[in-house]
Formats: C-alpha cells, sequence, structure tokens
C-alpha cells in the first residue's frame, strides 16, 4: 500500500510539473510567433499579439520568484513582487543571450524600479504582484516614419493588469550605445496607444526627462510605465548649451518690454478722442498680435514641464503657434497697405477696408490652427530644444522643452515656409517703398537737412514691415551664434520698436496738424483775390483811388457850400396891416 501510495505521489509531482511546463512554454510560443510576423513583415493585429503576449505572461505558472524567456529579438522577464518591495534593478549584462553595445561595459541597457511602484497596488492584497519586462531588439512592431531609435531597443515594463503613472520617484531606463549623435536630437519617449490615426500608437516625451550622463549613454527618467526607447531625430543645427542662459536672459528681458510698450501703444490708441483712420487700427492690430506672441512665449517654457497636464501645453502650443502666424499676417498687411498708400496715392478707398483686413489678419491663422486641432492635435505638444555640449564630455546634456509645434512637417510648412513667404513679401515691398521715396524726394528737390529724417524713415518701415524675422533662415554654419543673438534681442524687442514708430508717428502728426493750422490762420484773409499785380495795381488800387478823390471833393465843395450859406445876411420883410 505504501508503494502504490508513493507511486501514486510520484505520478501526480510529474503531472503538475508537466502543466506548469506548458503554461510557460505558451509566453514562448507567442514570443515566436510575433518573431514569424516580424520576418513576412505581416503588421496585422501587432497590438492584439502584443496585448496577448503581456496576458500570458502575468497568466504563465513557473516555480520560484522570477522567469526569463528569450527568442532572437525578444526578451521576456517575469517577477513575483511582494508588498515589501524594495526597489529592482535590472542589467543587460546580468542576463543571457542579451545583444551587448560596446561602450558600458559590456551593458546595453538597464532599468532601475523604485519601492513606491507597488504601493497603490498593494492596497488589494488578495491579489498576486506580478512585474513583466519585455524587451524588443527592433523596432518593426513601433514604426515611426519620422525618426529611428537609438539602438533599436524598445523596453518595456508593465504591473500587474493595471496603469502605474504619476510616480514622485522616476523609473530610470539606460541605453548605452557607440555611435556619435552629432547632428542629432535624442528624446525618450513612450508609445502611447491609439494616439495615431493610422498605426496603433505613436511615441510621446509626456511624463519622461531626458539626460546624457557620458557621450555613450542616454538615461530616461519616467514617472510611469510603458514601452520606452530613445528617439533619434536629425538636428543640423543645435543650441550651444553654454549659451542658453544668456539667450534665456535676453528673451525674458526682451519680450517683457515688449508686453509693457505693446500695451502701453494699445492704451495710448483707446485713450485718444479720436480712433484714428485705418492705418493707426492696422498698426494697433499688429501691436495686439506682438503681445499675445510674446505673453505665449513667455508662458512656454513653464507649462513643459512634466507636472503641468498634457492638455495645458497643448493648448498654449495651439495659441503661440496662432500668434505668431497673425503676427505674419499683420505684417504682410502693413506691407500691403503701403503699397496701396504709395502706389494708388489717395485712391486707396474700399469698402470696408478694416473688416477684410481682420478677417485675413485674424481669421486665416485661427482657421488654420483649428484645422490642425481637429485633424490631428499630437502636432501640438511638448518639443524638446537641441542642446549640443562643446566641451566634449557630455556631462550635463539636457533638452529644454517648450509648448510649441512638434510635427516637422507642420512646422517646415506653416512655420518656415509661412514666415519666408512673408519676410520675402515685405523686403520686396520695402525696397519698392524706398525707390519711390528717393524718386519723389529728386523730383520735389527737398534740401539735404531732411537726410536724418529720411534714414529715420527707412528704419521705421524695416521694423514695421519685420524685415528682421528673415533672420530665422541665416542659422546655419559660421552664421549660427550671430544669428542666435541677433534673432533674440531684435525679435525679442519687436514690441519695443513698434511703441517707438507709433510715438514718432504720432508726435509727426501733431507737429504737422500745428503747422497747417498756423498756415490756415495766417491767410485767412487772403483765400480768394486777384493775383496778377497789374491787374491788382489798375482796377483795384487806382479804381479805389479814384473814387476816394472823387468822394473828397465832392466833401469839400459841400462844406464850402455849407459856410457860404451860413455867412449871407438875413432879410426881415414889413408888411402893411
Amino acid at each position: 500500500m505504501d508503494c502504490w501510495g508513493a507511486f501514486f505521489l510520484c505520478l501526480c509531482l510529474m503531472t503538475s510539473q508537466s502543466e506548469t511546463l506548458d503554461t510557460s512554454k505558451e509566453p514562448l510560443l507567442w514570443m515566436e510567433k510575433l518573431e514569424v510576423m516580424a520576418r513576412s513583415h505581416n503588421s496585422t493585429s501587432l497590438a492584439n499579439l502584443i496585448r496577448g503576449l503581456e496576458c500570458k505572461l502575468l497568466n504563465a505558472s513557473f516555480g520560484g520568484s522570477n522567469l526569463t524567456l528569450q527568442t532572437p529579438t525578444i526578451q521576456s522577464l517575469i517577477f513575483k513582487l511582494g508588498c515589501d518591495f524594495a526597489g529592482l534593478s535590472l542589467s543587460s549584462a546580468t542576463m543571457k543571450r542579451v545583444p551587448q553595445v560596446r561602450g558600458g561595459q559590456g551593458v546595453s541597457h538597464a532599468m532601475q524600479f523604485p519601492a513606491e511602484l507597488t504601493q497603490d497596488a498593494c492596497r488589494d492584497p488578495s491579489r498576486e504582484l506580478r512585474l513583466i519586462c519585455i524587451y524588443f531588439f527592433t523596432d518593426y512592431f513601433f514604426q515611426n516614419s519620422n525618426s529611428s531609435l537609438l539602438n533599436n531597443y524598445v523596453l518595456g515594463a508593465q504591473l500587474g493588469h493595471g496603469h502605474v503613472s504619476n510616480l514622485s520617484k522616476p523609473i530610470n531606463i539606460s541605453f548605452w550605445h557607440n555611435q556619435s549623435l552629432e547632428g542629432y536630437t535624442v528624446t525618450c519617449v513612450f508609445w502611447k496607444e491609439g494616439a495615431s490615426e493610422h498605426y496603433w500608437g505613436l511615441w510621446s516625451p509626456e511624463g519622461c526627462r531626458t539626460e546624457k550622463p557620458s557621450p555613450s549613454q542616454v538615461l530616461c527618467r519616467c514617472n510611469h510605465l510603458s514601452y520606452f526607447a530613445v528617439l533619434m531625430q536629425l538636428s543640423p543645427a543645435p543650441v550651444p548649451g553654454e549659451l542658453l542662459a544668456p539667450l534665456t536672459y535676453i528673451s525674458l528681458v526682451g519680450c517683457s518690454i515688449s508686453v509693457v510698450a505693446s500695451l502701453l501703444s494699445i492704451l495710448l490708441h483707446c485713450q485718444a478722442r479720436k480712433q484714428g483712420d485705418s492705418i493707426t487700427r492696422i498698426h494697433m492690430n499688429l501691436h495686439a498680435s506682438v503681445l499675445l506672441l510674446n505673453v505665449a512665449f513667455l508662458l512656454s517654457p513653464a507649462l513643459a514641464v512634466p507636472p503641468v497636464s498634457g492638455a495645458a501645453c497643448t493648448a498654449l502650443a495651439a495659441i503661440l503657434h496662432f500668434a505668431l502666424l497673425s503676427c505674419l499676417t499683420w505684417m504682410a498687411i502693413e506691407g500691403f497697405n503701403l503699397y496701396l498708400l504709395l502706389g494708388r496715392v489717395y485712391n486707396i478707398y474700399i469698402r470696408r477696408y478694416l473688416l477684410k483686413l481682420c478677417a485675413v489678419g485674424w481669421g486665416v491663422p485661427a482657421f488654420l490652427v483649428l484645422f490642425l486641432l481637429v485633424v490631428k492635435n499630437s502636432v501640438y505638444g511638448p518639443h524638446a530644444i537641441p542642446l549640443s555640449d562643446s566641451r566634449g564630455n557630455g556631462t550635463g546634456f539636457q533638452n529644454m522643452s517648450i509648448c510649441w509645434v512638434r510635427n516637422p512637417w507642420v512646422h517646415n510648412i506653416l512655420v518656415m515656409g509661412y514666415g519666408g513667404l512673408t519676410s520675402l513679401f515685405n523686403l520686396v515691398v520695402l525696397v519698392w517703398a524706398l525707390r519711390v521715396l528717393h524718386r519723389l524726394r529728386a523730383q520735389d528737390k527737398v534740401p539735404n537737412t531732411r537726410a536724418c529724417r529720411d534714414i529715420f524713415t527707412v528704419l521705421g518701415l524695416t521694423v514695421l514691415l519685420g524685415t528682421t524675422w528673415a533672420l530665422a533662415f541665416f542659422s546655419f554654419g559660421v552664421f549660427l551664434l550671430p544669428q542666435l543673438f541677433l534673432f533674440t534681442t531684435f525679435n525679442s524687442l519687436y514690441g519695443f520698436f513698434l511703441f517707438l514708430w507709433f510715438c514718432s508717428q504720432r508726435c509727426r502728426s501733431e507737429a504737422e496738424v500745428e503747422a497747417e493750422m498756423e498756415a490756415f490762420s495766417s491767410s485767412q484773409t487772403m483765400q480768394c483775390w486777384v493775383q496778377n499785380p497789374w491787374v491788382h495795381n489798375i482796377l483795384v488800387m487806382g479804381y479805389g483811388g479814384l473814387t476816394s478823390l472823387f468822394n473828397l471833393v465832392v466833401l469839400v465843395w459841400a462844406l464850402r457850400v455849407l459856410h457860404r450859406q451860413a455867412q449871407a445876411p438875413v432879410v426881415e420883410n414889413h408888411h402893411c396891416p
């Protein structure tokens, strides 16, 4: 009886071990199925297959506290965790059959999980805690047509069936490499499911911070669990890291001065009794667009940090893009209005002229931005500005983020292209206007004493038409450093320069009005009169002299008659009774 019992016990153990091996082999078979699809370039239901692999790993039965499964391009790890979890560090150096990259002492990637990872999950002690890590050594399952991935590595992690986010201590993911990153912008990203219409997700930098502790390492600090990678994008002209502080200071000071100047211009215009003609109102619309642009630009870096919600950064990026397009459009309207003033002289009456200009200046940018938000709102959000380290050691590398346009095609077409067309149009108008003014000055034979006034007019038109924005197209080669400082200085103070132009034009118009009033009062008595001097001498002075002489003779004769009558004797008549 004891022998039969022992035999039955061994049979049960062998059966349970066989079932355990079968359940642990299911994720491995699923991983091999994914590899077959990758080799055959079959992209059907990739999302369902990856989610299926996650479920197989979470439900796999195995002995011990961890399990490692490996195929040529996929590696999966399963860990059983408890509520006394004190943190976990994983390195490719301790894993078998992992593709190694030189430069990290035999290490190609590593992940560090904080103790805070299991705090929320431990509120339900009845559930078993499992941490799964899936490493893909190919980017086939996470394709992105606009950029490439560093080492083609995608590292993923998931805790049970829930979502882990907003961790106070970040998860550290390190990528080692042996390639030069010069000319590239590297950004830590995670795979955001359902964010793309054409694929099952897209890469997003939300909640991740990029650092470069050494030239061969990129460190990602993220506050949530997902699939992570390092995105490499071409960056032909990175900003030198040592210039970030002075450029930021110039931008803050210049934009703050421009905000105050634009507000003063608008308030002075509203305070005036007369609201001015269409020219002044066009200037005020340009001031309003510059004011909105400067305010949005000053707020942009503050809302790009991870604690702020992505929706707020997206909204501010859309407002900043709208303000820039409006500012460029009103600059083009200034050039068009200048052409009408000089080319058609005073024959520029257009019905509802200002209303039509406002529809173009504010309506067209609003339509473009709203169209982008409706079609694909992911074009706006945190945008990383690449910073290069000229010292060569790569220490302290970190991208600066602002809320801005993220899609390169939208940036090239609706920022650089739109600004290039506006600058080209205004440059042509400026050259044509200077030629017209020079021709008029030569015809009128204006004395040379007005040369200074002409110089100020040229500078004022240059500012008014925004030709300094054309400096944005010189950010390459030897022009990069001077272009950065010139562009930042001139365009951050653009609102202040417009304020000076507004004040000079207002003082000039008041002086011209006073001069016209003085000339009008001095010539009020001689508005309509004889211009020929001969006619004036004969028929005015001569005719008046003869009339006065005749009247004088009559006056003398009348006085003599009256005197004679007064001296004549009085004759008395005596009558008989």
